[in-house]
């Protein structure tokens, strides 16, 4: 009996010894503090922990003389201190920041680039839940479904709980990238005209959706009913829709922005809903997030406004990590990364 227990004792250490040269073989990961934040943390950190040695941000500040020569990898969703240049230096083994999401307008490329350290992104993994959240909104704020939604005592047949219609109407897509195809995908569904701005145009995308192409935004701005914005942030992005743009529209038009706050004057967007310029405005993003509790567009009731959770899905955001994941190891071993994003 002695002997099987010592044998079982023996198996044990064995065992942990193996399981801990394991996890010393993988490269070490650093995870920025919004991604620790995430109430599924437990089903997305074991994936990453399949190929990582994980560390939290909270842990690296405890120690970061001991961690710092370790980290090949960075996984962050959004803006985060993982990313401030002082840390990226600090980091002589870095390879790779996976970035969940398409957007990486919040780092600096050419800085990253500089260090020898690879970018990535997600980009065609979140198109179909950020369309998801576009149609959403903009059919919300069509039909005033969440000030109905508070009082289902209400009149409906009030004056100000009258909606507009969505089916025939004219929808416009500034932005024909991923997610604003999949948008007009959406809009064909829904029987609109679908009209599009973008650099370039696709007479394939056209064809399969049925869009028109304009030749300059403020066309599509003067005769959309539903104003769509899906581009990326860019220096020629920020600002893109000012006053200027916002006096083109009908009044009776709805601005949807799914793509970042900065890509709209704020401050013009507020004086065009409380003028009567434009007749209401849905946002998925603003700048900053969250918005101040005194911020006006917080006090007008013709703006919805959800807080930047376009790609907030299990579906996605587990895809979301498996890429990163992917993108990750192949720039730790080095490999071709699948989605590598270099400076323009």
């Amino acid at each position: 009996l002695f002997g099987i227990t010592c044998e079982r004792v023996l198996s044990y250490f064995i065992l942990l010894s193996s399981t801990q040269v394991m996890e010393e073989d993988k490269p070490c990961a650093l995870i920025s503090e919004l991604w620790s934040e995430h109430a599924y943390l437990k089903e997305l950190s074991d994936l990453l922990k399949q190929h990582f040695h994980t560390i939290s941000y909270r842990e690296f500040l405890q120690n970061p003389a001991l961690h710092a020569p370790k980290i090949q990898a960075i996984f962050m969703w959004a803006p985060s201190s993982a990313a401030e240049p002082s840390l990226l230096r600090s980091l002589p083994s870095l390879k790779v920041i996976a970035n969940g999401g398409a957007g990486i307008d919040h780092l600096d490329l050419p800085f990253i680039a500089s260090l020898g350290v690879k970018v990535t992104n997600t980009p065609g993994v979140v198109s179909d839940a950020t369309a998801d959240i576009g149609m959403g909104l903009l059919l919300a704020s069509a039909r005033k479904i969440v000030q109905v939604a508070v009082d289902p005592k209400t009149n409906n047949l009030s004056s100000n709980l009258m909606g507009f219609e969505v089916t025939g109407s004219t929808l416009g897509i500034i932005g024909m990238g991923h997610i604003g195809y999949k948008i007009a995908q959406r809009g064909k569904g829904f029987e609109m005209k679908i009209l599009y701005y973008n650099r370039s145009r696709s007479d394939e995308d056209e064809r399969a959706v049925g869009a028109t192409y304009c030749e300059n935004m403020d066309d599509l701005l003067r005769r959309s009913d539903f104003v769509m914005l899906a581009v990326n942030l860019t220096p020629e992005t920020t600002g893109l829709i000012g006053q200027r743009e916002l006096s083109l529209m009908k009044p009776t038009a709805t601005l949807v922005n799914v793509s970042r706050g900065l890509v709209v004057d704020q401050d013009a967007l507020v004086k065009a809903l409380q003028s009567g310029t434009i007749h209401a405005a849905a946002l998925d993003v603003t700048h900053p997030e969250l918005l101040p509790r005194d911020h006006p567009l917080l006090g007008l009731l013709n703006v919805l406004i959800t807080p930047h959770v376009g790609t907030d899905t299990y579906q996605t955001t587990r895809r979301m990590v498996e890429v990163m994941v992917e993108n990750a190891r192949a720039a730790v071993n080095g490999l071709p990364i699948p989605n590598e994003v270099k400076p323009q």
